[in-house]
């Protein structure tokens, strides 16, 4: 008995110092009050995020809408972190200004000098571009970047019915923080949209909500409104868990299929999703091509796989 007590102390401890270090980096709306519901996939991500053993939160940044985003975070958290406190700092309010130090970036500096981590970018890349441009010293402290952005030539963003196009908003709200961060030495994944049009989130996958705990009930209500906007637009009932796959590629990644160093280029071409941006004729597009001649390589993320839409379900529940 004596022995295999011992066996277990060893694997868990070996389990511990095998987690990964990672900031969270998002741009949050969930249950945001606006003309029309906003998206709900990085709170899906961030509860998701915090049940999976393989990984440490150290810290967690907001993006865009940050004065909402702050209460919202820390209510997910007092839900569903049952480990160490995880302090939240507010980044960039509008993702429009490149190299203004804010609490965010602040905050992971100090994080990065500590310690070496992975990042999760889930929104602009406003303040992790800011850090990198200040702060050169500190870049080879972050082990990689994971992104929520980026496409194959040709692809145009269509979910449900694809009679209407969407446009890459991770990249286009901040061109130039992008640049930056292509521009670094630093490991890029790119995990978007491409990878997460495998997997799709309805009413019955919610089933499991447990409708007595608190938590369980918020999260069903406040993503009622958002299936209602994706039936009214892309003619299906739920939603496309983007940020979910950019989590997905560090702690699932057996669950996707990728191009491995893959060549990735910033494009001008007509705008493929004109009916959402009628003044923008043509515009950038951030694209990844084994024919692109560019010096900057990447993994990119092309197909989540069977299974992992559950992996992500089995994860939202506060019970679990």
């Amino acid at each position: 008995m004596k022995t295999k007590i011992i066996a277990l102390a060893l694997l868990l401890t070996a389990s511990v110092q095998a987690q990964k270090k990672v900031w969270f980096d998002t741009d949050i709306m969930i249950g945001m009050p606006d003309k029309t519901p906003r998206e709900v996939d990085d709170g899906i991500t961030l509860i998701m995020a915090l049940k999976q053993p393989q990984i440490e939160i150290v810290g967690i940044s907001s993006i865009t809408y940050v004065d909402y985003s702050f209460p919202i975070i820390n209510k997910i958290l007092g839900w569903h972190n049952k480990g160490a406190a995880i302090p939240v700092y507010k980044g960039s309010p509008k993702a429009d200004d490149l190299g203004v130090e804010n609490d965010g970036t602040r905050a992971l500096y100090e994080a990065l000098k500590k310690e070496k981590l992975t990042i999760l970018a889930l929104g602009p890349m406003t303040n992790i571009a800011t850090l990198i441009q200040n702060h050169p010293d500190i870049i080879p402290q972050i082990e990689k970047i994971s992104i929520c952005a980026a496409r194959t030539p040709g692809l145009p963003f269509n979910p449900g019915n694809g009679k209407l196009n969407v446009f890459d908003y991770n990249y286009e709200l901040d061109y130039k923080s992008m640049d930056v961060v292509l521009n670094s030495s630093i490991p890029l994944v790119f995990a978007g949209y491409e990878p997460s049009s495998y997997t799709h989130i309805g009413n019955i996958d919610l089933a499991s909500l447990d409708q007595s705990l608190e938590a369980d009930k918020w999260l069903y209500d406040i993503v009622q409104p958002w299936m209602d906007k994706n039936e009214k637009y892309f003619g299906v009932r739920g939603f496309i868990p983007f940020d979910c796959s950019t989590l997905g590629v560090i702690t699932h990644p057996g669950y996707f299929t990728y191009y491995k160093d893959i060549p990735i280029k910033v494009n001008y071409r007509k705008n493929d999703a004109i009916k959402v941006q009628p003044t923008v004729p043509f515009k950038n597009f951030l694209e990844v091509s084994y024919k692109y001649k560019s010096k900057k390589k990447v993994d990119y993320a092309i197909r989540a796989l069977q299974g992992f839409e559950e992996e992500i379900l089995k994860t939202l529940s506060a019970a679990r």
